[in-house]
């Protein structure tokens, strides 16, 4: 599903404009984003929750060379999918 499809599907089955529904998935994302940055969680009920944890520096190898480099340490986001969710995924 493309953004342009979700922003549609949502306006239809809300009764609100496409225009509205744009902007609120603007402002949901962006506080997401921002919660995220600061290092919290943000539940999102019937969906899951989204976290951010760190990945420790690990030396890798380029697959063509097979030189080692260095990749450094950096911080992930993770998505927990909720019970709900894994349970109407898996009953279809």
């Amino acid at each position: 599903m493309t953004q342009a499809e979700l922003i549609a599907k949502i306006a239809a089955l809300a009764g609100v404009s496409r225009a509205s529904v744009k902007n609120i998935l603007k402002a949901s994302a962006d506080t997401i984003a921002a919660e995220l940055m600061e290092g919290g969680e943000v539940v999102l009920p019937g969906l899951g929750r989204l976290t951010v944890e760190g990945r420790a520096a690990r030396v890798g190898r380029n697959p063509q060379t097979g030189a080692a480099l260095a990749i450094p340490a950096k911080r992930v986001a993770k998505f927990h999918p909720a019970p709900a969710l894994k349970d109407a995924i898996n009953t279809h």
